[in-house]
Order: structure tokens, then C-alpha cells, then sequence
């Protein structure tokens, strides 16, 4: 399955990212946790259900700008499609489409 670009991703229903504070950050899933730094926490942090793919792969292109923009948005795609059979994201259409779940 792969994002569409104009799909807003967030944390699905009982998973949540803890808090900032704690020394590492860790995304909670239901009997999981996955520890995240690096591009996966920049990935999962901008997925708040308000950005969308488009949206999070220009503001990491701009982020790694020293590789290249297409392997930068292939792999978050990947990402994405990963968290996504996981369970652990949902992908909300774009309002002007309604707000119906694309999963």
C-alpha cells in the first residue's frame, strides 16, 4: 500500500508517541513499542493528522537537502506504508475529498 500524497497521517487509535521529555522517544502500539530517532522520529512526529504526505516529504526534503529528493520521499513512502501495515497509522483523506479513513 502505498500513501497517497494528498492522505494526512496520524496515530491510529491506541498508539501514541510519549512524551518529549523522556530520554528516548518511543511510539506505543498495542503489545508493541518501536524506539524511534533520527528520520523515523522527524517521520512520525509530523504525523499528526494535519499535514499531509506532500506536506511531510517537501519539509523532509528541505530537512536532508545533502540527499537526493527522490530517494528522500521514496523512502519515507516506504515508512509510511510500513507504519501503516503495522497498524500503527491511518490515513485520512484530504478535507475537500470528506474525512473518510483511506486505510
Amino acid at each position: 500500500m502505498t500513501p497517497e500524497l494528498k492522505s494526512r497521517p496520524r496515530l491510529a487509535m491506541g498508539c501514541r508517541l510519549n512524551e518529549k521529555s523522556q530520554p528516548s522517544r518511543v511510539l506505543h502500539m498495542p503489545e508493541r513499542a518501536l524506539r524511534l530517532n533520527g528520520p523515523s522520529l522527524e517521520i512520525v512526529e509530523r504525523c499528526d493528522g494535519t499535514r499531509t504526505v506532500q506536506e511531510i516529504v517537501s519539509d523532509l526534503q528541505k530537512v536532508y537537502s545533502q540527499a537526493e529528493s527522490r530517494k528522500v520521499e521514496t523512502d519515507i513512502l516506504a515508512y509510511l506504508a510500513l507504519l501503516h501495515d503495522q497498524r500503527a497509522l491511518d490515513f485520512l483523506s484530504d478535507p475537500a475529498g470528506g474525512s473518510a479513513d483511506t486505510k
